[in-house]
């Protein structure tokens, strides 16, 4: 049986060596021998540290790489635009403004105008009432037919 080389635990001692008071190095090591594994941004740290040893295997330091290279790369993604939960009718709108500007009281048609300025949702019957007391002033407006 082949013995297993533990390569990010030699390249760590050889940081360590080159590098003795560093606090970074230090705290790589002492993590990766409580949790057996560095991310992937600490290992990309370790190779950029072990990059600048001379003494450095060049093996060493593509099996690292190869390493970084393999782990999946963890992207956040951006927030979503967040859109609001009711889209106003422009229609209904228009015809609220339309009945107002005929019967500037009318009591329901007030009550719908203010739930529409406040974004609330129409339930079917409410749009059904714009719709009829809109279709009623268009039919008042228009001429008798003689």
């Amino acid at each position: 049986m082949r013995p297993t080389y533990d390569i990010v635990n030699e390249v760590l001692e050889e940081c360590i060596l080159a590098y003795p008071v560093s606090s970074f190095v230090i705290s790589l090591y002492k993590q990766y021998l409580q949790r057996g594994s560095l991310s992937k941004k600490q290992l990309e740290g370790l190779f950029g540290k072990a990059s600048k040893i001379e003494g450095i295997e060049p093996a060493k330091l593509a099996t690292l790489e190869a390493l970084i290279k393999r782990m999946p790369t963890r992207i956040k993604s951006t927030v979503p635009v967040s859109k609001p939960l009711y889209q106003k009718e422009e229609t209904i709108g228009q015809m609220i403004n339309a009945i107002l500007q005929q019967y500037p009281t009318h009591k329901r048609v007030l009550f719908l105008k203010s739930k529409y300025q406040n974004n609330e949702v129409f339930n079917s019957s409410e749009t059904a009432d714009v719709k009829r007391f809109h279709q009623l002033l268009v039919l008042k407006q228009q001429p008798p037919k003689s």
